[in-house]
């Protein structure tokens, strides 16, 4: 026993209590394990890479603000925590098959849930995982699937009033893609999704994407942990996020995001708004700080907004939390505890 664990005792010969150090403070209880940079990168010391350096250094292209050392420290653990909590359920299905004592249906697909800000780079995050995911041998076939499918048409937006809230929770079809997340876990084998148009900033009309009975299924989109509306008569309904296995939020400060959401609104002004039919292609004329003022307008009235009220809340419905630092590296993790 160490000098700070032990009681008070009356010192030798003087009939008065010794003074002790003092305890330190206990720190306060939390659901979570944290993990900084660092502490999370050990953990892949002793995991070997599903993939090749060189489909790594393949990835890169996925995003500009994404590096080797990212994919190594970051992606590479946490792959490997999603493919032993996926192994986890498969044996879980058996026990529960042993437990009811006959034959059940196969297992369902798991389903990752990967939530964030416009221009906090989720999209990255899930492609990056998706491709990490699908290397491990016990689950090969990895589909990916982004809300933006599931935003209300702009016509219909336009009718509604509300074509300058897209990307707030009103302007999703959640019915649908509620209805898609729960024949996904009722082991339909075949399943469609909408698609979406960045190009014309629209849904493709009778475009679909087909899934087939994949090992994972993520998706991705800003408003995937919204909880349960309350339904007009005091009932709960069901949330998209029932439906989940595990749960990723990709956090930054809000400040960050801001910087980074004009950033990339300069660098596609130079590129995907020059296109012939793109929805932007106005946008491609502007003088740079013509554009620099419209994407910080549309940042402060629409995107900025929707992050404080309906994004941010759902950071701690999260199973993890990435944290980004200005840099876009990832800082921390933050782990719910089991």
């Amino acid at each position: 026993m160490s000098s700070t664990d032990a009681p008070d005792l009356p010192g030798p010969g003087t009939g008065q209590t010794e003074r002790s150090e003092p305890r330190p403070e206990p720190r306060e209880a939390s659901p979570y394990v944290e993990l900084d940079r660092a502490a999370w990168a050990e953990l892949a010391e002793s995991t070997e890479s599903p993939l090749t350096r060189e489909e790594i250094e393949a990835l890169r292209g996925l995003g500009d603000e994404l590096d080797l050392d990212e994919v190594l420290q970051v992606y590479l653990p946490l792959s490997r925590l999603l493919s032993m909590y996926v192994e986890s359920a498969g044996r879980l299905h058996r026990k529960q098959e042993e437990f009811l004592n006959e034959p059940q249906p196969p297992r369902t697909p798991f389903v990752i849930g990967l939530a964030g800000s416009v221009a906090v780079g989720k999209s990255t995050s899930a492609r990056l995982l998706q491709q990490m995911l699908a290397h491990w041998p016990q689950h090969p076939s990895v589909a990916l699937v982004t809300t933006d499918g599931f935003l209300l048409p702009n016509a219909e937006l336009e009718r509604r009033g509300i074509l300058h809230r897209k990307g707030f929770p009103e302007s999703y079809d959640r019915k649908a893609l509620l209805r898609f997340v729960i024949d996904i876990k009722s082991g339909r084998e075949e399943v469609q999704a909408p698609t979406y148009s960045h190009l014309v900033y629209d849904v493709v009309p009778d475009e679909k994407v087909t899934i087939r009975k994949p090992d994972i299924v993520i998706v991705e989109g800003l408003n995937v942990l919204q909880p349960a509306r309350v339904r007009d008569d005091g009932r709960t309904g069901l949330a998209v996020s029932d439906f989940f296995d595990f749960t990723v939020y990709v956090d930054a400060a809000a400040t960050d995001i801001r910087r980074w959401y004009v950033e990339r609104f300069l660098r596609l002004r130079e590129t995907a708004f020059r296109k012939p039919g793109s929805y932007f292609a106005r946008y491609g004329a502007f003088t740079e700080d013509e554009a620099r003022a419209e994407a910080e307008r549309i940042w402060d009235t629409i995107n900025g907004p929707n992050l404080m009220e309906n994004v941010l809340p759902t950071r701690s419905r999260a199973t993890l939390v990435l944290r980004k630092d200005p840099d876009h590296s990832v800082r921390y993790v933050r782990l719910r505890k089991l």
